[in-house]
């Protein structure tokens, strides 16, 4: 990760002075970087790390972050991860301009490279989450996303990426069609459960039940424990917690009576239950490939995904 680290910084190196300030305050303010780990250890269960390993955990990288940019100003959200997003110190035409800036660079890696087989893979995870983006935002409108529906937005949305990142990971070390196929596998399976588990943080989590968020229900997202709630609920009491969430969701103690009706109603008890058939599914395709020290480091990645307190 370290070595990582100082090729991610020169794969965003640029000849304009704004350009390097700016993303040098991005990797400044970098996340957990779960998924350069996916991208790494899934290549050291099917071989031995080179620098294109690095090229495709560069990639992923530049993409994501590209996204992230985007998403902001597309929410005219002014934070992200505790600090203040591009577009709030740069504002929006800027930050648009750095997404599409890291977008070209990271493209620009891959093709200098010959990396195709790469790009190939990213290019369609990012279409992918492009499309579980309007997805959802169509299906928000109307407020009537069934359990299959919300399943094709999380497996777009999120699942895309973390399977990208272990295809593209194992793609760098071989040619195996099998051995990517099951890696990308894994990375849905993952993926899956790792939002699901982000829809329970709104809820407050196991150990957090008096501490919920309710962000998504602010901006009207359809979680697996509130499409599970409405599923197992009378008419009425559907029709009350709808209009609450179209027309009341920016005020605090309206939020909390649909919180409590989740609750109430089991839906927290049912996510956690698919979360862990989504972990079980997962280890499952994990046992296909080679058993090794990085198999069981994914194995560890996989259980802290959904086992985290943020």
């Amino acid at each position: 990760m370290e070595v990582f680290e100082d090729k991610f910084k020169d794969a965003m190196k640029s000849s304009v002075p704004l350009l390097n300030h700016i993303t040098s305050y991005i990797v400044k303010r970098k996340g957990k970087q779960i998924r350069p780990m996916f991208v790494f250890l899934s290549a050291k269960v099917s071989g031995e790390i080179n620098d294109s390993t690095h090229r495709a955990a560069a990639l992923i990288e530049l993409l994501h972050t590209a996204t992230l940019v985007h998403d902001d100003v597309v929410d005219d959200s002014n934070e992200r991860r505790g600090f203040f997003s591009v577009n709030a110190l740069w504002k929006n035409k800027i930050a648009v301009l750095i997404g599409d800036f890291l977008l070209s660079k990271g493209l620009l890696l891959s093709l200098d490279n010959n990396d195709f087989h790469l790009l190939k893979i990213v290019s369609n995870a990012v279409r992918e989450m492009s499309e579980g983006e309007l997805l959802q935002i169509e299906k928000a409108r109307r407020l009537d996303i069934s359990e299959e529906v919300y399943f094709e937005i999380i497996t777009k949305k999120t699942a895309a990426l973390i399977a990208a990142c272990c295809a593209a990971g194992t793609a760098s070390v071989t040619n195996d069609e099998k051995t990517i196929a099951l890696a990308k596998e894994f990375g849905i399976l993952t993926g899956i459960a790792f939002q699901i588990k982000d829809d329970l943080f709104d809820f407050g989590g196991d150990d957090q039940i008096g501490k919920p968020t309710g962000i998504d229900i602010k901006e009207k997202k359809m979680t697996l424990p509130l499409i599970y709630a409405l599923n197992n609920s009378s008419w009425s009491e559907k029709r009350k917690i709808i209009n609450i969430i179209k027309n009341h969701n920016e005020e605090s103690e309206q939020v909390k009576k649909v919180i409590d009706f989740v609750i109430a109603k089991g839906g927290i008890a049912y996510a956690n239950r698919i979360m862990h058939d989504y972990k079980q599914k997962a280890l499952a395709v994990l046992e296909q490939l080679a058993s090794n020290e990085s198999r069981k480091s994914l194995e560890r990645l996989l259980v802290y995904a959904i086992e985290r307190k943020k």
